[in-house]
């Protein structure tokens, strides 16, 4: 999923904000992984820029199915 992920990220630089955790080393991550009841990794949670959640994706996903999300965030 990295290199998928690294390649979006350079894609949609300054359209898209990417955040990465490392949920067993990062308080931040666990503390996510609590408040969104994520229970696997990989887990992407893409959220509008008001703040809104707009989908939560469990597991590897393809390329375009995480264009697809990114495309529909506002």
């Amino acid at each position: 999923m990295e290199p998928v992920v690294d390649r979006l990220e350079k894609q949609y630089k300054g359209k898209v904000e990417f955040r990465r955790y490392d949920v067993e080393k990062d308080a931040e991550g666990s503390k996510l992984m609590q408040q969104f009841k994520a229970q696997y990794v990989p887990t992407f949670v893409f959220i509008n820029s008001d703040g809104t959640t707009v989908a939560m994706k469990v597991g590897e996903q393809s390329e375009s199915q995480m264009k697809k999300q990114l495309d529909a965030l506002e």
